[in-house]
Order: C-alpha cells, then sequence, then structure tokens
C-alpha cells in the first residue's frame, strides 16, 4: 500500500497537482461558462489525458475532477439527474490514472448556496456535500476548495468528518479586502478550521504567487500543522489579486499567463515559508508542474537543454543539441 497523505506530508512537502477545468476551456473541450464537471461522462478521455500529464510531470496527488460537481451548480447545465454519475466517473477515472503509486484526493468546492445564518441553506449545501462524498467512494483524502466563506468551509470538513475517517484538506479563498465573504482574515480561517480538525489546511486559487504569499505568512503564523498553498498561474494586480475579477477572465487569459519558471520559484519559496502542501490551480499546466516538481527535487532527467534566464539565448542554445536525438 502506497503511505497515505499524512504520512507523506510526515517525510517531507508533498506535491499536489495543477488545474483542469480552465484547461480543458483552452483545450476546446467546452466553452468559457459555468466550468462545471461534466467532461467526466462526456470526454472522459480528455481528464485523463490530463491526470497522465500531471503524473508525468511528478505531481504525487490527482485531485478528483468534481469541481462544481454540486447537484444545484450541476443543475444550472442540465446535468443535476447526473450528479452521481458524474462524481462516480470521475473518481474512476482518477483512481486508474493514479494506480498504486499516486494518492487520490476527493474534490468539494464551493456551492454558492450558502447563507449565514440560514438553516434551509445549511441543510440544502450539506446535502449536497454529503451526496459527493458517497459519490467519491474509494479516495485517499478529501479536499474541500474555493471556500469564500468560513461558514461554508466550516461545514464541508463537518461533512467530510461525519460521513468519512479520512483526512480533510480545507483551504480558503481570498478577493478583495483580504477577508473571507463572513469577514474572517486568513489567520483567523486557519485557527478555526484547525481546532475543528482539519488535518491540512490553506489556500487556494484566485490569487496569483505574488498576491497569495502574505495569506501564507498570515495562516503560517496562526497553527502549526500541514499548510497547503495552491495559487493561480495568472498574473493579477495589487488593484485586484484575484484572477476572476480581471478584464482578462475568463475568456482572454492567455496574455496574463504566468511562466513555468516563476512557479518553480514558487515551489521553492513556499517550502521556504513552511508550506507543507504544494500545488497550483486554474492554469498551471504540467510545464508549471514539472518546474514545481524540479524546485522541490521531486523530478530529475537528463536536460539536453537549460533555459538561461540570465540573458538573451543565442541561437545555438535556443536550438537544443538534436546530434544525441
Amino acid at each position: 500500500m502506497a503511505k497515505g497523505i499524512l504520512e507523506r506530508l510526515a517525510d517531507g512537502v508533498v506535491l499536489g497537482d495543477g488545474g483542469y477545468i480552465v484547461e480543458l476551456e483552452q483545450r476546446g473541450y467546452v466553452v468559457t461558462g459555468a466550468f462545471t464537471p461534466e467532461l467526466a461522462v462526456t470526454h472522459p478521455e480528455a481528464i485523463a489525458e490530463l491526470h497522465r500529464e500531471m503524473r508525468n510531470a511528478g505531481s504525487e496527488v490527482l485531485q478528483v475532477m468534481a469541481f462544481y460537481g454540486s447537484r444545484e451548480k450541476l443543475a444550472t447545465v442540465g446535468y443535476a439527474d447526473r450528479t452521481v454519475e458524474i462524481n462516480q466517473a470521475a473518481t474512476r477515472i482518477a483512481r486508474e490514472v493514479a494506480g498504486d503509486e499516486l494518492l487520490v484526493a476527493g474534490d468539494l468546492s464551493t456551492t454558492w448556496k450558502w447563507k449565514p445564518d440560514d438553516a434551509d441553506s445549511e441543510r440544502l449545501v450539506a446535502d449536497m456535500f454529503d451526496e459527493q462524498i458517497e459519490a467519491q467512494s474509494g479516495v485517499d483524502f478529501f479536499i474541500g476548495e474555493l471556500f469564500f466563506s468560513l461558514g461554508e468551509a466550516m461545514l464541508c470538513l463537518d461533512r467530510i468528518k461525519r460521513h468519512t475517517s479520512l483526512p480533510a484538506m480545507i483551504t480558503m479563498s481570498f478577493r478583495a479586502n483580504n477577508v473571507s465573504d463572513d469577514g474572517f482574515t486568513a489567520a483567523e480561517c486557519a485557527r478555526r478550521l484547525n481546532d475543528a480538525g482539519a488535518e491540512i489546511l490553506g489556500l487556494n486559487c484566485m490569487n496569483d504567487p505574488e498576491h497569495m504569499y502574505p495569506h501564507i505568512e498570515e495562516m503560517r503564523g496562526a497553527f502549526d500543522g500541514y499548510l497547503a498553498a495552491q495559487p493561480v498561474a495568472f498574473r493579477c494586480t495589487d488593484q485586484t489579486p484575484w484572477f476572476t475579477g480581471l478584464p482578462s477572465f475568463p475568456d482572454r487569459l492567455e496574455p496574463t499567463q504566468i511562466t513555468r519558471y516563476e512557479l518553480g520559484e514558487f515551489a521553492t519559496r513556499a517550502r521556504e515559508m513552511g508550506v507543507n502542501y504544494i500545488g497550483g490551480c486554474c492554469g498551471c499546466k504540467a510545464t508549471h508542474m514539472r518546474e514545481m516538481a524540479k524546485a522541490l527535487g521531486k523530478y530529475t532527467t537528463d536536460d539536453r537543454w537549460r533555459a538561461r534566464l540570465d540573458s538573451p539565448m543565442s541561437e545555438t542554445e535556443h536550438n537544443w543539441d538534436r546530434r544525441q536525438g
């Protein structure tokens, strides 16, 4: 049996995988819109290929491609009646590619139906989490991601703990004002999630590396457990530090793409800051993950060509040695 996520984290930094839903849109499988995971049943081969690329790049965890896979979200694109089938298919695809060496993380995400202090909303969201948890049977641990409200994140954690004995990783996402939608700072979110029993907690999506570092520092100073960080690979601004708020989102993102080397630098710096689970989110392709794996010492190869980042490349440097190819 492969080591579980907590055993691996005890041994050192774990490298997760990159982004899926935006990449699948850029590959032509869907158009910009709801970004729901019905591709698990309409184009399963596309998801499997992305998983294989992440595995080849050095990722140690494959996340089930069930982002926005809750019943109410799938209802917006006419797939509510296939919620269980979609989640089961996404889990099966990840499990098949992961094999015996990689871990598979279940995926739960913001539902857009959470309302604070609303019993009906809480019951609805809890039921949707429960349905996905049951449909993703066989995963090694669960990730709850893209939570803008601490209340919804805490409910997700509660449902994972109520229905499974698996480790839970819960990640918050920050947009304007550097607080959650229900008014909690990154440090407060970290403390409360840690006290509630999240084995891993941290940050994902929305922010590029530069705008995620302050949140990492704040969370790292708030608790002593395992910390996760998964930024986007699209450049944000100080005025709009979250990528979905930029004019380029959702269909003009290409000019804002961050290079693989910048994500490699992020992996190095994040490890130095005390991050234990390092990965990527929207825009992070296999090339980004490979560079992160190299930075973390998880990917080695005999390169025939190396980038010269400190000076312009000559024609000779640009054309790697084909004589040995």
